[in-house]
């Protein structure tokens, strides 16, 4: 019987819980109705604000538009009329241009002749320089041969020379050691 007692009360507990959750939830859903109501109604306020507020702003663009609709009008004519001035200026600065151009065309037609005949100068000069090279150097191979003649015939009376005194060298070394063995013999 205590079993059912503690079950009872147990379960009266849990449904005076529900209900006061109940409750609570009903509380609740009613302060949300009542905010939700606030917000709608400064919703609607905000609205019809920024309807105002748009009706303002597309006034003065209109009025904007219009003003720059007049401004890129005087734009437009100015751009002409710079346009007009710039094909001008253009047309003064190429014919400029084509006179410096023609200029510079003769001037480099003289250079160009300038330069040829600067070259061949210059090959006038290093082909006389090269003609004198040649004969210098022509020059030099002779003085060589001579010089290499005069030094083989030097070197082969050198070596006669040489090879005579050589040999007397050996003749006296034979007599003096003929001598030499004579005395020991004696």
């Amino acid at each position: 019987m205590n079993n059912y007692l503690v079950d009872h009360f147990e379960q009266d507990d849990d449904s005076y819980n529900a209900d006061v959750h109940i409750r609570h939830l009903r509380e609740t859903i009613s302060v949300m109705r009542d905010r939700l109501e606030a917000v709608r109604s400064e919703s609607d306020a905000a609205v019809q604000q920024a309807v105002q507020s748009s009706t303002d702003t597309i006034q003065q663009l209109k009025n904007t538009a219009s003003s720059l609709r007049d401004e890129l009008e005087s734009l437009r004519f100015e751009k002409e009329a710079a346009v007009q001035q710039a094909v001008q200026r253009s047309a003064d600065e190429i014919q400029q241009l084509k006179n410096t151009a023609s200029s510079l065309r003769d001037e480099l037609e003289s250079l160009r002749f300038e330069k040829e005949a600067a070259v061949q100068q210059a090959v006038q000069r290093s082909a006389d320089e090269i003609q004198q090279l040649k004969n210098t150097a022509s020059s030099l191979r002779n003085e060589l041969e001579i010089l290499r003649f005069e030094h083989g015939v030097k070197l082969k009376d050198y070596r006669a020379e040489k090879d005579k005194e050589n040999r007397q060298l050996k003749k006296t070394i034979s007599i003096l050691r003929t001598k030499l063995e004579e005395k020991v013999l004696e």
